[in-house]
């Protein structure tokens, strides 16, 4: 029997897939991409007419059979839109992230590198979205994460070299958790940077927990470790509210001032 939820509070998690999606949705309004946020869940829109028929084609016997929720109500074809909420899901307090040794001493000693939140949002979107595939970051998703930018719910660090944009990522602010949706890099290590000064920023205003949404191994590199999806979404539901950044452009050298960030990655 197809299960049908209302909203992403009445979506029950405990017995969804680990690696796959969890939910179909194709409302991708700011409201609704946040409370998926709020849940544990992320999006991942079909690129095209034949990916959103190929979501059909391949998970609609789990729908049938209620492994996998239509969420939501409305004329459009849910398949538009995957829901993921992986098990495990990689984590990490603000100041488990590490640069490594070598590229620490590098970003001391010769590189003038500066940060800054919130500065090209729609620059940073820009970065991540191109020559990516598949393209799941469709003009739609671009429009709601903008506005959830002006609402002060989604973020962006950037990375510079001078006036040039060589890094940077991007995600959504729930509470005390930052999940990150993406990043880029225009140098090596650019995105590494952006990563560490999102947790430096964030770190100091009460986020508590880094989400990096997909166990990897290079976001294990730089200090991100598995937790059960249950445990994730406890914390997820405890996490307080907690204010935004500070946002003014700060020297990236000062990243390696701290032990924590020289890990051996």
């Amino acid at each position: 029997m197809v299960t049908r939820c209302d909203s992403w509070r009445s979506l029950d998690l405990s017995s969804a897939s680990a690696g796959g999606p969890v939910a179909f949705c194709a409302d991708l309004s700011p409201e609704t991409i946040l409370e998926g946020y709020r849940a544990g869940l992320y999006p991942f829109p079909a690129q095209d007419a034949y990916a959103c028929e190929l979501n059909e084609a391949l998970f609609e016997a789990n729908v049938a059979a209620g492994s996998i929720a239509i969420v939501g109500s409305g004329e459009r074809n849910p398949y538009e839109v995957a829901w993921w909420s992986p098990d495990p899901r990689p984590v990490a307090p603000p100041g488990g992230i590490h640069l490594g040794h070598s590229f620490a001493r590098r970003l001391r000693n010769r590189l003038a590198w500066t940060t800054t939140v919130d500065r090209a949002f729609s620059h940073v979107l820009d970065e991540c979205q191109r020559g990516r595939r598949p393209q799941w970051l469709t003009e739609e998703l671009r429009q709601s994460l903008i506005l959830l930018n002006e609402r002060e719910w989604a973020h962006s660090v950037e990375v510079w070299e001078g006036d040039e944009l060589i890094g940077g990522a991007y995600g959504m602010q729930t509470g005390a958790v930052f999940s990150l949706d993406s990043m880029f890099y225009r140098r090596s290590s650019a995105s590494k940077v952006a990563i560490a000064d999102l947790a430096d920023r964030f770190g100091t205003v009460g986020v508590q927990l880094l989400d990096a949404q997909w166990d990897s191994p290079p976001v294990r590199a730089i200090g991100f470790s598995p937790v059960p999806r249950d445990q994730f979404l406890a914390m997820l539901r405890s996490s307080p509210e907690v204010p935004s950044p500070p946002m003014e452009p700060l020297p990236a050298r000062r990243l390696v001032t701290a032990p924590e960030r020289l890990g051996a990655a």
